[in-house]
């Protein structure tokens, strides 16, 4: 369903943050704990310090909160990679940013003993940042600039140099396996507020960022020939999205861990309401990896329960139907 109108698309926004709302309120009430709507009302409004109170308040409303800004950072970063680089099948995981990540997370824990989530946090932005800076020069070297096959090409690169690094560390470390093989999988399960806080300002530089570029992107995404011929400083442009990929998904990661297909699967069901106008798909990308990875994350709860799935683990099980769908039709190669 398209909808062709600013009108429309402005009814259908204000829909989508209103269920983006509800999601996170479904996030903070079910669980495990059994709790209720009025338990959750009661635990803001009149603490009375009780056990299911207290999970509300420390537990569920940061993890309901992080998956809102995860899944809208990731959704978002997808969005623009595949515009940067004309591939619908990019994602965060292209700039070698998920395995940067981990690898410096995994690097550490073996040299330092590092432990700490919060730790996990910063080292996961360093690593994140490093590995996208890495391709982003790769990708631009050569008489050519950067071009969207020299970043696909540098970015699996990359991505393939970090990772067998990282499979290497964690066979000659089974202690340093133990301590990150939950974070590796992708899970916001534990995280406290004080993680998202401290890459909250990046995320909001980034989505403030992201919804001024949407213009440039629109000429970007028509070709860049075309760009340049418009006026259009291509390299410039793509050098700000590719700095917006890294502090939207390199902050995700840092928080909640390579979480997949969120970045693949959002922009698509985004340009199908929208079309391909990116001040309307990136606001619409944002709203809908929020719900996305919140529904996730609720029914990672319930499959082993009293044991919960990785949420990354649940998104790769949505995920890999529609990758594959999107693959056998051939539009990656159009």
């Amino acid at each position: 369903m398209l909808l062709k109108t600013d009108r429309n698309r402005l009814v259908g926004f204000i829909f989508f943050v209103l269920l983006l709302l509800v999601s996170i309120g479904i996030s903070i009430v079910y669980g495990y704990t059994d709790t209720s709507w009025k338990t959750a009302i009661e635990a803001f409004t009149n603490n009375n310090g009780s056990n299911e109170h207290i999970i509300i308040e420390t537990v569920r409303l940061p993890r309901a909160l992080i998956a809102a800004a995860v899944g809208a950072s990731l959704a978002m970063a997808g969005a623009l990679m595949q515009a940067m680089t004309k591939n619908p099948l990019a994602s965060p995981g292209l700039f070698g940013i998920n395995v940067g990540a981990g690898f410096f997370i995994v690097l550490f824990v073996s040299l330092f003993h590092v432990n700490s989530l919060q730790a996990f946090t910063w080292l996961a932005f360093i690593g994140a940042a490093l590995a996208a800076a890495v391709v982003f020069v790769i990708g631009s070297l050569g008489r050519e600039g950067m071009t969207p096959l020299k970043l696909t090409l540098a970015g699996a690169a990359v991505a393939a140099l970090f990772s067998s690094l990282t499979q290497g560390i964690l066979t000659a470390n089974e202690t340093a396996l133990d301590q990150v093989l939950f974070w590796l999988a992708g899970s916001i399960s534990g995280r406290k507020l004080e993680m998202l806080l401290a890459v909250l300002p990046y995320f909001v530089i980034a989505w403030t960022g992201a919804i001024v570029f949407a213009k440039k992107v629109n000429v970007l995404t028509m070709g860049d020939d075309v760009a340049r011929g418009l006026g259009q400083r291509t390299e410039l442009v793509k050098l700000g999205m590719a700095v917006l990929v890294v502090l939207l998904a390199g902050g995700a990661v840092a928080v909640a861990g390579p979480i997949g297909f969120i970045g693949i699967i959002v922009p698509h069901f985004a340009r199908a309401l929208v079309g391909i106008d990116y001040r309307w798909v990136l606001p619409y990308c944002g709203v809908l990896g929020g719900i996305l990875l919140i529904v996730a994350d609720v029914a990672a709860r319930y499959i082993i329960m009293p044991q919960e799935v990785p949420v990354g683990v649940m998104t790769a099980f949505i995920g890999t139907p529609f990758f594959i769908y999107i693959a056998r039709r051939g539009i990656l190669a159009k």
